[in-house]
């Protein structure tokens, strides 16, 4: 059964007419719609990386930090959305700044759960660049949880990941976590 279809009838198990004017078009905008949030799995992020790797001596933390994502929640398929803040210290070879927002959108694009979106990311900069360490930190805001359950609109859920020095060394977590917390442009 197409997408469409399951949508067509989900409107009428939940007591709508899928005929009604304003709801006709109303599977394919949903299909397209499921279709462009998961479009994560066609990426392969190895593939992404090599598209910009160098060689180089730099030895200073690279941090990208306020990267906006959406993602949606793989128990409720509902929408969950934040900031997503990704560095790592180079040890020989590094990638294009524009590859770490595009990291971040490959992994969040796919039916996800916070914790392990946070993991994915770290892990597949360290797998692939092999630096000295990778932080990433994930502030979210989860409508699974502002819509139904505790319904508690106010929170926001922060994860992490340290690897290498990041996890090692306090001086380099704190001089990260004080990075992503000194006010925007």
């Amino acid at each position: 059964m197409q997408t469409e279809e399951l949508i067509r009838q989900l409107l009428i198990n939940i007591g709508e007419d899928p005929e009604r004017d304003s709801l006709r078009k109303t599977p394919q905008r949903v299909a397209e719609f499921i279709a462009y949030a998961t479009r994560g799995y066609q990426v392969d992020v190895e593939a992404l990386m090599k598209e910009s790797v160098c060689d180089d001596d730099i030895s200073q933390m690279i941090l990208v930090k306020d990267i906006d994502y959406y993602s949606l929640c793989e128990h409720h398929m509902a929408p969950f959305f934040g900031k997503a803040h990704v560095a790592y210290i180079p040890d020989g070879k590094m990638i294009g700044l524009s590859k770490i927002p595009r990291i971040v959108d490959a992994y969040a694009q796919r039916l996800q759960i916070q914790e392990r979106l946070t993991n994915q990311i770290a892990e597949s900069i360290q797998q692939f660049l092999k630096p000295k360490g990778v932080a990433v930190v994930i502030e979210a805001k989860h409508l699974c949880m502002h819509m139904r359950g505790v319904e508690k609109t106010g929170s926001v859920v922060t994860t992490s990941a340290m690897l290498g020095i990041f996890r090692e060394a306090d001086r380099t977590r704190k001089e990260f976590l004080d990075l992503i917390n000194i006010s925007r442009i």
